[in-house]
């Protein structure tokens, strides 16, 4: 480990004291997020608190060292204890994603294979250690020769590259996991759970700059030219940023919603079927769908579900869905908002504005939230909602 031109142990400067707050406050989620979980017994809750305690490990080993201690205690063996930790993130991202995006997620024992890197590297460290620590003159120097001779010289350089290699795969593999999830909402629920599933992605989009500035940092460092100490700590700071923003963020968000949601066919067997149901989708099958809808009105439901409409019409799931994909060419969640927005349309026309706020009248036409609504009326009309009624007011003038 490198010294840094710092004073004696503990050394509260302006290095160490930012990473340190952080750290702290890293750590304070991690056990909300603990007692969470054995409170609402939601996994997601779990493997976020090992996500940031995971991290914080790592933070704290950096910050000590901006704190002076490298330099107060000359022979400390914390280098041992140094790992890369992408080994157990990278799988750990990818588990917390399947435990919000799998209904009533469990750890299978099949699941701990992903962590076999990383059990390895700390068997093998514990056993250099051990090793080193019988030899003659340990307590006197840094790093002991199985340290220096096989780690340093030898497994090091090969988890450079394997610590990428793992980040890259799980992150590809998380981001597929989290898009096919998001197309199956729109298939399912007229509701997008656009909170929720905006908080996954930011999730993932901040692990991924993470994972490209180390990247980057990594690259010049091998490369081109060795940074100091002092330069690797906007990383440092980034991380410990990010960990709070996370940890704040993953404790506040409702993913239990999004655990809950369950599944009977992926977008892909939607598809697949499509071919045969081209030829099988009958103007009965539409006109029977379009005056359930305009009679019965099920959209005014801020919940409606594929499940609950498919169960009134007395269909089947797959055939609901089969024949709103083909006969409107739409998706269910663009099916049911259009009739929300045309609903909300109508009270405008009647006026319903002038006695009602548009929040109040968005929400009775099934609508469960402000931005909710914004956006597909946007997305629908092409206008906001404010100028769709000037637009009234100019027509009614002529």
């Amino acid at each position: 480990m490198m010294l840094i031109p710092f004073h004696a142990f503990p050394d509260f400067n302006l290095y160490s004291t930012p990473l340190l707050v952080l750290v702290l406050q890293g750590l304070l989620f991690a056990g909300l997020l603990l007692g969470k979980y054995l409170k609402k017994r939601n996994t997601s809750y779990l493997i976020l608190s090992l996500i940031l305690l995971l991290v914080c490990y790592q933070q704290i080993c950096y910050t000590v060292g901006f704190m002076g201690w490298y330099n107060t205690y000359r022979t400390t063996k914390i280098n041992y204890w140094l790992m890369p930790i992408s080994l157990a993130l990278a799988p750990l991202l990818y588990f917390y994603v399947k435990s919000i995006t799998q209904s009533n997620f469990k750890f299978k024992r099949s699941d701990f294979k992903h962590f076999v890197l990383m059990s390895l590297l700390v068997i093998f460290r514990v056993v250099i250690y051990i090793y080193d620590a019988l030899q003659p003159g340990f307590n006197d120097k840094q790093n002991g020769v199985l340290k220096i001779a096989v780690d340093e010289r030898i497994v090091q350089p090969v988890l450079v590259f394997l610590d990428f290699a793992v980040m890259l795969l799980y992150l590809a593999f998380t981001f597929q996991l989290f898009y096919n999830y998001r197309k199956k909402i729109n298939q399912f629920f007229s509701n997008t759970y656009k909170l929720e599933l905006n908080w996954v992605l930011s999730f993932l989009v901040i692990f991924s700059l993470l994972f490209l500035y180390g990247s980057i940092q990594t690259v010049i460092n091998i490369a081109f030219i060795q940074l100091s100490y002092t330069q690797q700590w906007w990383l440092n700071l980034f991380l410990a940023v990010s960990t709070v923003y996370v940890a704040v963020r993953g404790y506040f968000t409702d993913t239990g919603k999004l655990n809950n949601l369950t599944f009977d066919f992926t977008p892909e067997t939607i598809k697949e079927k499509e071919v045969t149901v081209e030829k099988t989708v009958s103007n009965e099958e539409i006109q029977l769908i379009d005056e359930y809808m305009k009679v019965e009105k099920p959209y005014l439901n801020s919940e409606l579900n594929l499940s609950d409409l498919a169960s009134n019409l007395q269909m089947h799931r797959s055939q609901l869905s089969q024949i709103i994909n083909q006969g409107y060419d739409k998706n269910f969640n663009d099916f049911i908002n259009e009739f929300r927005v045309n609903a909300f349309k109508d009270e405008l026309r009647k006026g319903t504005h002038k006695q009602l706020s548009l929040l109040g009248i968005a929400l009775d036409c099934g609508f469960n939230s402000k931005a909710t609504f914004n956006r597909v009326f946007k997305k629908l009309t092409h206008t906001s909602p404010t100028e769709f009624i000037k637009q009234l007011s100019v027509v009614s003038e002529q």
